[in-house]
């Protein structure tokens, strides 16, 4: 996997030579296309008073919502709802009992109304009681064949573009990019690499207890329907203190739960700071202060006091998806 990163590296060096040079050409041309280019063309000159040595070139993205699309609910929560009902024969109780019963019967309201109990509840019966291994397999088969129920197409298909660009301008600049999610890392960590470039091992995320286990003679891990970390809000930058070690002198959000991880990065000077703003409801959905779903309230106040980047989707796009 290591091989294809490279590799993947060198592609789209070759490809981004063939657009007239331009690193980002899903951005309209403007102050914010204009402050990362710049900000990264300085960090990389030596002969510039705002270099960052090759070393110190940490940047960190979230995931739902800044790298992917993240309504009309998480999509590790989606996977988790088809996990129910693909066990649902093997559970008969869930037909009287909340809140698999309301997923049985496609009642999301009362899926929403039971709570973080009710989440909790979901996703020990779906992400534990299975090695590691079964996991990753069972996430690998249902991210090739399920569709976003509103969009209709395969939920890997559903990566902003534009950051995938810029993941991959990052990456050739000599920046180590890293995912700093609140989502499950065993979740995210079977497809991110073949997404966006970012390998197993720079995936951050909220994880659940395992142990190592004997299977007919041979060691397994197991994972515990008991929760080891969770990788949101003040999680975000303890997480980066305990897997990266290093400051992150780039941070990408877009919802109140990385404002910690902003602020952690904006302890620095001369660090860039942006959250993706979802505005724009015809190619995408339009959210922010009011949403259940990625709520961007104080952390767009702040960006807003501090002069953070603010990523409009609606003006700064050029297109959201990739083509296919």
């Amino acid at each position: 996997m290591r091989v294809m990163t490279v590799i993947f590296c060198l592609f789209v060096s070759v490809m981004n030579s063939a657009v007239a040079a331009d690193p980002l050409p899903s951005w309209n041309a403007g102050p914010t296309k204009d402050a990362i280019i710049n900000f990264v063309k300085c960090a990389t000159n030596d002969g510039c008073p705002l270099y960052i040595p090759p070393q110190d070139r940490i940047a960190v993205f979230d995931n739902d919502g800044t790298l992917w699309s993240e309504q009309p609910a998480y999509f590790q929560l989606m996977f988790a709802l088809d996990r129910v009902k693909a066990m649902a024969d093997q559970h008969p109780e869930w037909k009287t009992e909340q809140p698999f019963q309301a997923i049985l019967e496609n009642d999301f309201k009362a899926v929403a109304a039971s709570g973080k109990e009710g989440l909790l509840k979901i996703m020990a019966v779906t992400h534990s009681g299975m090695t590691t291994d079964e996991f990753e397999e069972t996430v690998r088969s249902w991210i090739k064949t399920a569709r976003h129920p509103q969009r209709k197409v395969p939920y890997t298909q559903l990566v902003f573009e534009p950051m995938r660009e810029l993941l991959n301008y990052l990456c050739e600049n000599g920046f180590k990019t890293y995912i700093v999610s609140g989502g499950g890392v065993d979740f995210m960590r079977v497809w991110a690499e073949d997404i966006y470039g970012i390998p197993p091992e720079q995936v951050i995320g909220s994880s659940v207890k395992v142990k190592l286990a004997n299977r007919d003679g041979k060691p397994v891990l197991e994972r515990l329907a008991e929760i080891d970390f969770i990788d949101d809000k003040a999680g975000k930058p303890v997480g980066i203190h305990r897997f990266i070690g290093r400051a992150p002198v780039m941070a990408f959000g877009n919802s109140d739960g990385d404002l910690q991880m902003l602020q952690w990065t904006d302890r620095k000077p001369h660090t860039f700071k942006a959250i993706v703003h979802h505005t724009d409801a015809k190619r995408e959905y339009a959210y922010d202060r009011q949403s259940p779903i990625g709520q961007l309230d104080k952390a767009l106040d702040q960006a807003q006091e501090k002069g953070w980047t603010v990523i409009d989707m609606q003006k700064d796009w050029t297109r959201i998806y990739p083509k296919h």
